[in-house]
């Protein structure tokens, strides 16, 4: 849902305008270019929307009232998103096979794949999605990208397979780049031809080509990566991991400089005294390349609690600041707490 100038709090509306610009041009949206199989499992895709109230942490970025699509993974109503949808939710519903809204509860939200998953009071009437391997998924490869939207199941390219780094400490290895554009991608479906699921639309990026090459796609985060922890985010709301050190800053690279762009209100690094223009140099007397570097010699520093020293540029001024970490399951509200 749109708000303050972003849509689910990651796209300027200039790049939205973009792609609803762009439609035309697309690949006819029709599976009739997909295979059966895949055109059959796009018709079970499905509509979620999320209310979460106005003073959680997350409301004033990403909105209080969110929407996207969810996909069915199994026969009693247990659907999976991505999960900025549903952090710090305080009601979910999920569309049924013949479009009522039907109530769901928050099941869990792992912070690091980023996946969520809910689960409808009742069977939806759609069919489930068999998981794929995302990590066959190759540069090149056809996929059919379905949501809940108006744009209906779309034709789309693999134009590359690499690391991803978030601005707001996150980061996966091998993130699946799709183009062209599909408008509706929160939580949508990246199907292959056999019908299995291998992806969950995260992202409207301007930079899907190899290395990062200018182009308009989104991210989809590999399924793969959800396989191994849905047991245990169905059982207890997370992966049973340990919980990695957050600070509460969201940093982005700019001219070869991480700058701090947003911090936390009462999270770590705002507790700490960092400042929004902050450039970080160092992490515990070590230089940092890019974000996804600083990213793993925070990690590497121990499990959430961990101190975290940071050496930062401030105008003309290297300030030594020590950042005490956290696990931000404690910072965020989750409803099954």
């Amino acid at each position: 849902m749109a708000g303050n100038g972003k849509i689910n709090g990651h796209a300027p509306r200039r790049l939205m305008e973009g792609v609803l610009a762009r439609r035309g041009a697309m690949p006819a949206s029709g599976v009739e270019q997909a295979s059966a199989a895949a055109a059959r499992a796009a018709g079970s895709v499905t509509a979620l929307r999320a209310e979460i109230p106005e003073d959680a942490h997350t409301a004033s970025m990403l909105g209080a009232e969110r929407g996207g699509s969810a996909v069915p993974i199994d026969n009693r109503g247990l659907v999976v998103t991505i999960g900025y949808l549903l952090l710090e939710c305080r009601r979910v519903a999920v569309a049924d096979s013949g479009g009522d809204w039907v109530e769901a509860a928050f099941v869990g939200y792992d912070f690091e794949t980023g996946f969520g998953l809910a689960r409808a009071r009742r069977p939806l009437g759609l069919a489930a999605i068999p998981f794929g391997n995302s990590a066959a998924v190759k540069k090149g490869d056809r996929l059919t990208v379905a949501g809940a939207g108006e744009a209906g199941p779309m034709q789309a390219e693999v134009v590359s397979r690499r690391g991803f780094a978030g601005y707001w400490e996150y980061l996966l290895d091998n993130a699946l780049f799709t183009a062209p554009a599909y408008p509706d991608w929160s939580g949508a479906a990246a199907i292959g031809l056999d019908g299995r699921l291998v992806g969950i639309g995260s992202l409207l990026v301007e930079d899907a080509g190899p290395g990062g090459r200018t182009r308009q796609g989104n991210m989809f985060v590999p399924t793969d990566l959800l396989a191994p922890i849905l047991e245990e985010l169905v059982a207890a709301g997370r992966a049973r991991r340990r919980p990695r050190p957050w600070l509460g800053l969201f940093t982005a690279e700019a001219h070869g400089n991480l700058v701090v762009a947003h911090i936390a209100e009462q999270g770590p690094a705002d507790r700490a005294g960092l400042e929004p223009g902050d450039v970080i140099v160092r992490v515990a007397r070590e230089p940092v390349v890019d974000l996804g570097d600083f990213y793993r010699r925070v990690w590497g520093l121990g499990p959430a609690g961990a101190r975290v020293p940071l050496t930062v540029m401030r105008g003309e001024a290297a300030i030594e600041v020590t950042v005490r970490s956290k696990d931000r399951y404690d910072h965020f509200r989750t409803p099954r707490d």
